[in-house]
């Protein structure tokens, strides 16, 4: 489903492309032919199926997955599926009155369309079933969109049963990004990945228009195991099943994660062991492919093996607060990674039927699985008698809610720790139901109950802080964190993503360190890190991750090395460069429909001195996207380094017609008009930068800067003051601050 997510990117790096995924659907009447791995040459290349060819076998797995979520993520708009009111029922939002209604037993709705007059449009399939449903409606070029007005599909008594707008609070028209006819309510560029199985997008970049297919409508069996004709073969004993390995089955996947793995509870202890370790996170990944918060890169996903095929977010400030709890719609990979659960051994399917979907056991019996009974489920450690605050969820499953209506838990599965909340104004599950109380009483009557303050297993809180505040002690902090191995990894990668090698030169030796980890997250996190450091550096430290074996590596790999001249490349290395680099424009090539891809494709292109492609790659991600505004930002840097800064400031105007709020461009323009000697007029847009975007230390420091040029030291002294109240440690803000206060 398509939530509430204003997706503004950052201007910072080189963008690598947002989740494009794809377009409106042809079911296809052939298998679909795979290279999810080389197969025997005798043997027919792996191809979807369909569940049609699993039902005979796997009778029971296929009852369980009738009528679940999978099952109903996607159907075409009928009597049995469409659940909203259709019966002429009204929705007065942003001052446009939709109505829902039925023609000859198809469903419409009079809405604004793309030039904000009211027209009707017919409903071509429903999307999702509950807590909420949302429709999609077809329009020309083989574009689907997802209209913005959502049924609330919960029982009356839970409030639902009505119509709502996903996005009450925006000030929405035709024009506006969220608008339902726009580029973030398009289904093949948002959300048909997971909401079908085997999607081709079909993205034709020449005509911008889709073919959008796939091998079945809704979340079938191959959407989890792979293309299953090999082990059709084999159930079959056809022609060449001798070729294939009995441990698989023909398989290109086996989620095996359980098999004859087996807990078992200490008596004296309470706590679980699992006999059997984690053999593999195969069974996780598959799940994440579409249950985390990541980045499409290629259309050819190789099951169980995320990291071939998307970027993982880590637990950016925008996404996670700084103790990794859920902020923004990150769904429960990124959160599961970072819990005891996950370091202990247990999958996905221990606590969920994988085919249902539905809890292994009612309320808390889920959590007794493994936590024995007469140690957790008791006053002694909850210290709430049969109340909200006895169930095991409430406490260490807080939940958030998205899309208004849709409830979801964090799945940290976190001790709540609200001194920490106090301390670091995060949120904590005592107060979410507490209201009105504070998180100091919380840890008031924590302390008082246990005589400490809980610990926990994520310990990594402070130290991200630290980082982030530019605090005195960020980097002790940060090497306690790198150099503990039993935190998890998604935190340690994190904070090697956001170090900054201007805290002590030690820090280069974790650097290192990071790019040669065992874990794919640590080694693309390092690279991440490495645009701090010169292109020579940065060869030396990172030319071999150009061969490394996750595809999401290499490319990146290739990204943070563009600007190295062919010269500085040993010859040997020239090809493994190029090699990663055809991947990494295949990847944009697929993702060709995001402005974001092709900001990313101009900034390869500007690194390795090809002005004139960098230059056609901004100016389609513009024709995409009108507010897009990296590629208003790199696209005028561009044309500054090409000593063109005439038309540079005309993009940049044009981005402000189209997004005045931005401060990236008002600075941007600034620090033009700063170039022309135009400084009455660049402190005007310097200043609108600080004031729009105060969390961007970068732009205060600039305008202060500025003012001291101009001789308004005063005022320079001021806006320092008003950004070190934000970041108290900074080192340039404090320098500047010394410089102002001497001078005076």
């Amino acid at each position: 489903m398509i939530s509430n997510l204003n997706r503004r990117a950052s201007v910072i790096g080189i963008l690598l492309a947002i989740a494009a995924f794809s377009a409106w659907v042809l079911t296809q009447e052939k298998p679909v032919i795979v290279n999810v791995s080389e197969q025997s040459s005798s043997l027919p290349a792996m191809s979807y199926v369909g569940r049609q060819a699993c039902v005979n076998c796997h009778v029971e797995q296929d009852r369980l997955w009738q009528g679940s979520h999978h099952d109903l993520a996607m159907q075409e708009a009928n009597e049995q599926t469409v659940l909203g009111n259709f019966n002429n029922a009204e929705l007065t939002s942003h001052g446009v009155t939709t109505r829902f209604f039925r023609r000859n037993e198809r469903f419409f709705v009079n809405t604004d369309g793309p030039d904000g007059q009211l027209a009707d449009f017919e409903i071509k399939y429903t999307f999702g079933v509950m807590p909420l449903q949302q429709y999609l409606i077809e329009f020309p070029g083989g574009r689907l969109q997802a209209f913005a007005i959502a049924w609330d599909s919960r029982a009356k008594e839970q409030g639902g049963q009505h119509w709502f707008h996903l996005y009450p609070d925006e000030p929405i028209d035709a024009q506006h990004e969220l608008h339902w006819t726009q580029r973030l309510q398009n289904w093949n560029f948002m959300c048909a990945e997971c909401h079908s199985t085997h999607v081709q997008k079909n993205y034709n970049p020449l005509d911008r228009t889709y073919d959008t297919r796939w091998s079945e409508i809704d979340v079938s069996c191959e959407a989890c195991h792979g293309p299953a004709s090999h082990h059709l073969i084999w159930a079959r004993r056809s022609a060449g099943f001798e070729q294939i390995d009995a441990s698989t089955k023909g398989l290109a996947i086996q989620l095996d994660a359980r098999r004859n793995a087996h807990w078992s509870i200490d008596p004296a202890s309470g706590n679980v062991r699992r006999d059997l370790s984690r053999q593999s996170d195969k069974e996780i990944q598959t799940c994440a492919r579409c249950h985390s918060r990541r980045t499409a890169l290629f259309g050819d996903a190789d099951p169980g093996k995320l990291l071939n095929s998307h970027a993982v977010s880590l637990l950016q400030p925008s996404l996670y607060h700084v103790d990794g709890q859920i902020k923004d719609e990150v769904y429960e990979y990124g959160s599961f990674v970072q819990s005891k659960m996950y370091q202990a051994g247990v999958t996905c399917s221990d606590c969920h039927e994988p085919h249902s979907l539905k809890l292994r056991a009612e309320g808390n019996g889920v959590c007794l699985q493994c936590h024995a009974e007469n140690k957790y489920d008791t006053k002694a450690h909850h210290f709430h008698p049969k109340s909200a605050g006895s169930n095991c969820v409430d406490c260490h499953m807080p939940a958030r809610t998205y899309m208004i209506v849709d409830s979801r838990r964090d799945h940290q599965f976190s001790i709540p720790r609200p001194h920490a909340a106090a301390q670091l104004g995060v949120p904590d599950a005592c107060t979410t139901c507490h209201a009105g109380r504070t998180p100091q009483w919380a840890a008031d009557n924590i302390r008082e109950w246990y005589g400490h303050d809980p610990r926990g297993y994520q310990n990594y809180a402070e130290a991200l802080h630290a980082i982030r505040s530019g605090a005195s002690d960020a980097y002790d902090r940060l090497m306690a964190l790198l150099e503990d191995k039993n935190q998890p990894v998604i935190a340690r990668a994190t904070a090697i993503e956001e170090l900054d090698l201007g805290l002590n030169p030690r820090l280069l030796t974790a650097l290192v360190d990071a790019l040669h980890d065992a874990d794919p997250l640590m080694r693309h996190a390092g690279l991440n890190a490495l645009g701090q450091l010169p292109p020579k550096q940065r060869w030396l430290l990172a030319d071999e991750r150009l061969q490394d074996s996750v595809r999401s590596v290499r490319i990146l790999a290739a990204v943070m090395l563009a600007d190295v001249s062919s010269e500085e490349m040993p010859a040997s290395q020239q090809v493994n460069f190029a090699e990663a680099s055809q991947e990494y424009l295949h990847s944009l090539q697929f993702n060709a429909d995001d402005p974001g891809a092709q900001v990313s494709l101009g900034d390869f292109h500007a690194a390795r001195g090809e002005p004139v492609e960098a230059e056609q790659a901004y100016r389609e991600a513009l024709l995409l996207d009108k507010n897009w505004v990296p590629a208003y930002i790199n696209y005028a840097d561009l044309l500054r380094r090409m000593h063109r800064d005439a038309e540079g400031e005309a993009v940049l105007r044009e981005g402000l017609a189209h997004r005045p709020e931005a401060g990236a461009l008002q600075h941007g323009l600034g620090l033009l008009l700063v170039r022309k000697k135009d400084f009455s007029n660049a402190l005007v847009f310097l200043r609108q930068a600080a004031e729009l975007e105060p969390d961007v230390i970068r732009y205060s420091y600039i305008y202060a800067v500025a003012l001291h040029s101009a001789g308004q030291s005063a005022l320079a002294q001021a806006v320092v003051k008003s950004a070190l109240m934000k970041t108290p440690n900074d080192p340039a803000l404090n320098a500047l601050r010394a410089q102002l206060m001497k001078e005076n």
